[in-house]
């Protein structure tokens, strides 16, 4: 894997527990992307995909039988600014 295909892709996973059957064929399709629990339900990586991850995570998002998974688009991280550090910029 080179050195760009760690960057982060702005997408990550979602997932409508109320549509999610525990069938998991994107656990099948992407073992290394997602994990299956003893029923079968997905756990999901935390936080945007790599670049590298993102194909292999649409097919599993494709092939859900429930549409239950989904790729949504995230903002990267805001980051935190302590109240000293706003008043210091004052």
């Amino acid at each position: 894997m080179g050195a760009n295909d760690r960057r982060d892709s702005g997408v990550a996973f979602g997932i409508d527990w109320i549509r999610c059957d525990g069938y998991g064929l994107c656990g099948d399709l992407a073992p290394h992307l997602i994990e299956l629990d003893d029923w079968r339900y997905p756990i999901l990586p935390r936080g945007p995909l790599a670049t590298d991850e993102v194909g292999d995570a649409q097919r599993a998002v494709d092939c859900c039988p429930m549409r239950a998974l989904t790729l949504n688009r995230v903002s990267p991280p805001v980051a935190a600014v302590s109240p000293a550090a706003a008043a210091a910029r004052r």
